[in-house]
């Protein structure tokens, strides 16, 4: 018996087996949770797709949420397992506003348990579990717009950037039967994410990541999975697309986590100074 279960559910065999079905998810999603001004700023492209997200997106409401960030970097596999989880400002030389902003979802120490459980037995010697930490911005940012009530537990996953993406495709291969247990899985990083100081391009799409956008579009759409994982000898371009891999392997994460025969489909496409690409992935297994 999974630990997320809920009790009350439980105590009617019936609806069990009813909300089960309801909970057996499919799906797992990529998002490019972009910048933070975006929580102040009504016309950031990203706004409208985080705003529509239960009515053009996801419909279903998940019993919790975890969220694999680009912003919480480790030498291990973290998990935080917290009651409530607190809003951490992880910005610089923002409006002041923006530092009011609180996104107070609860925590779920039971999935927390639940993610060490199964990495565990899945052969990760060291899982750790943080009782303080809370949500960057590569969480709440997306899901302040997302889930605005912040009514749906949430535990944040995070990456280990001196591992490759192959590491990280087993990582969300070991967390898939989370799926089945009502639990959806976000990976929330960037499509490309260069450095600070990278030219903006003002006239369109800077050529180097148009043709990065072009290749990880044609790998996921054609499931060329080993590609992806071993980018740095696949994609044109990935030094200036991904100098840092912290933010690419959140994809990595829940492409594995999507299981067997997935369908990958853009669910969203925009650009934020012609380097920043603001793509979004839904992956479907069948």
């Amino acid at each position: 018996m999974s630990p997320i279960e809920n009790p009350l559910i439980n105590s009617n065999p019936k609806t069990m087996k009813m909300v089960e079905k309801e909970m057996n998810f499919n799906e797992t999603f990529f998002i490019t949770h972009g910048n933070p001004i975006l929580t102040v700023e009504d016309s950031h492209p990203l706004r409208p797709f985080f705003e529509t997200w239960n009515d053009k997106i996801f419909s279903k409401k998940p019993k919790a949420i975890l969220v694999i960030s680009g912003h919480w970097e480790t030498d291990f596999p973290s998990v935080n397992a917290v009651d409530i989880n607190d809003t951490i400002h992880d910005f610089d030389d923002y409006p002041d506003a923006m530092y009011q902003l609180k996104y107070p979802a609860p925590g779920s120490i039971e999935l927390a348990k639940r993610v060490e459980e199964i990495l565990t037995k899945s052969g990760y010697k060291t899982v750790n579990m943080d009782k303080k930490r809370g949500l960057d911005h590569g969480a709440w940012v997306p899901l302040m717009h997302m889930y605005p009530k912040a009514d749906i537990p949430v535990c944040q996953l995070s990456v280990q950037p001196k591992l490759s993406g192959t590491y990280h495709y087993n990582l969300g291969r070991a967390l898939a039967p989370l799926k089945q247990e009502g639990v959806l899985i976000i990976g929330s990083g960037s499509a490309t994410h260069p450095l600070d100081e990278t030219p903006h391009f003002h006239n369109g799409v800077a050529p180097w990541a148009h043709d990065f956008h072009s290749w990880l579009h044609s790998a996921l759409i054609n499931r060329r999975i080993e590609e992806v994982n071993t980018y740095e000898s696949k994609a044109p371009n990935w030094e200036l697309a991904h100098p840092y891999p912290e933010h690419f392997y959140p994809l990595h994460i829940v492409m594995g986590a999507a299981g067997d025969n997935w369908k990958a489909e853009l669910i969203h496409s925009s650009w934020d100074h012609g380097t920043l690409y603001h793509g979004a992935y839904k992956f479907t297994s069948n």
